[in-house]
Order: structure tokens, then sequence, then C-alpha cells
């Protein structure tokens, strides 16, 4: 694409991971040091007049990604691989592009994406574990029947106002859930929580994970998490999860057709 200055671009988007724990979230902030931050600085030491970083999910301080996705103008021409590798050589440790590909100009994956799928891991141990300490949120017990029910009632259409945090100004809070599983991973004491859905409110998925774990370990009466739908009051809601526990595990994005490499699943 020729723009009026005669520069001739191509859009490039990128899939990218990250440990959240050194960061303070994705979006830009003076002062701090942050996700989108990281990665423009890696893009712009490979191609210096490329424009700026369009990401999707603004993710929390010390909240994980693996599926995350971001976009930008280029004026280089590099093959697909050739952006993964090349901006791998300048991101630290705890970034890393994972695949990269061709799209228009000026795409945005935020409005392209249809939903976005999050996990969230409970350690259920009454010993700390120094290897999860990152990772996962440790309770000492956790009901898993209850944290089932728990889960059941939050599937669905429902408007979710006593599960955003404050701050969230957003006119419309009604949001499709189309999973809320309860997971065992390979190590037993790892219980996962898999949320899928079309949008999310402001620490959505970490008030209803505190919501059930609260119901799992005993702090809230079951059926906290159909009541609190009802109420449409944060108060009703339970605990706030701590963001460490968080991955971004994948975004459901409508790519246009006909721009070449493929692209993870």
């Amino acid at each position: 694409m020729e723009t009026d200055a005669g520069r001739k671009l191509r859009g490039v988007l990128l899939q990218v991971s990250y440990d959240g724990s050194a960061f303070h979230g994705w979006a830009r902030q003076e002062g701090a040091r942050t996700v989108e931050e990281t990665l423009s600085g890696a893009v712009l030491a490979v191609d210096p007049r490329a424009g700026p970083i369009r990401g999707t999910s603004r993710t929390d301080a010390g909240v994980h990604a693996e599926g995350q996705l971001a976009a930008f103008d280029a004026e280089l021409e590099i093959p697909a691989r050739g952006w993964a590798l090349g901006l791998n050589q300048h991101l630290p440790e705890d970034v890393a592009v994972r695949a990269a590909r061709s799209v228009p100009v000026g795409f945005a994956p935020r409005f392209a994406s249809r939903g976005k799928r999050y996990r969230y891991r409970v350690l259920v141990d009454p010993v700390r574990d120094p290897h999860w300490r990152a990772r996962a949120w440790r309770v000492p017990q956790l009901d898993l029947a209850a944290v089932a029910r728990e889960a059941e009632a939050a599937r669905g259409k429902h408007d979710f106002a006593s599960f955003r945090a404050m701050g969230d100004e957003r006119a419309t809070t009604v949001r499709t859930l189309t999973r809320v599983d309860i997971e065992r991973e390979n190590d037993p004491r790892i219980v996962a929580i898999v949320v899928e859905g079309d949008a999310f409110l402001y620490r959505m998925v970490r008030i209803l994970a505190g919501t059930i774990v609260d119901v799992g370990r005993g702090r809230l009466p079951a059926g906290a998490v159909a009541r609190a739908l009802l109420a449409l009051d944060r108060r009703t809601a339970g605990t706030t999860a701590p963001a460490h526990g968080l991955v971004l595990e994948h975004v459901y994005v409508d790519l246009p057709e006909g721009t070449g490499e493929p692209w993870p699943p």
C-alpha cells in the first residue's frame, strides 16, 4: 500500500507470548515496563520507520499470555519467519514472538477478534511450592464439586455487571461465555478454570475465578455466582483472584483471506 508520502507499507500480525511477572501489563505507561513498549522497541530496532503496535487485549500487571495478538505496519519487506526470528533477537527472555504473518495495512486484531480463551490456574496445596509461585494461586483446599457447579452457572449470556472492576465504564455489560470449564492438569494439584467468551469486562475473568474459588474453599455459600449475576452489584461477587494465575491462551480472530502464510489455530 502506498501512503501519501510515497512509502510502501506492509501489515504484519504477530502472535506474542510473555511471562507477565515483571511487566506492568500490556499497555504503555509512563515510567513503567510494559509489554507493548518492549515489543515496540524490538519492532523499531528491526524497522525504524514501522508504525505503532496495535494490540488485542490489555492484560493487567502480572497476567501472562500465550496467544496475544499485535499488528503493525512496516516499511521493510521481510518474510513472516524473518519477522519472528528478527524480533526475538531484540526481545528479552520473558517475551517472544511465536508466529508472524502478512495482513493488510492498518489491520487491527482487536476489532477482528470474535472471542478469547483464558485459563486461570489454582494450586491446591497446604504448602507453598516455589515452582508455581508466579503461575498459580495457591489455596489449601478446594471442593471440586462445588467449583464445578459455580462454573456451570456462569455459562451462557448474562449481564456480568457484578463481575467488573471499578474503572470499567462500558455502557453494556452483557457478555456471552461459551465455556467455563474446570480441568485437572498433569500436576494433579493444579485446577484450571478455563473461560471462553465473545468479550470481557475489566478484570471479569479474575473476579469470576475468585468467586468460584471462594465457594470452593468455603468463604462464600453455594450459588454465589448465580446470585451475583442477578444482583448486578460488584459487592455481591467474591475475591478478585490474583493476576499471576491468569493466562490469555488464545484470541480467535477473523483473518483477511489471501494474505499468504498459515496461522496457528
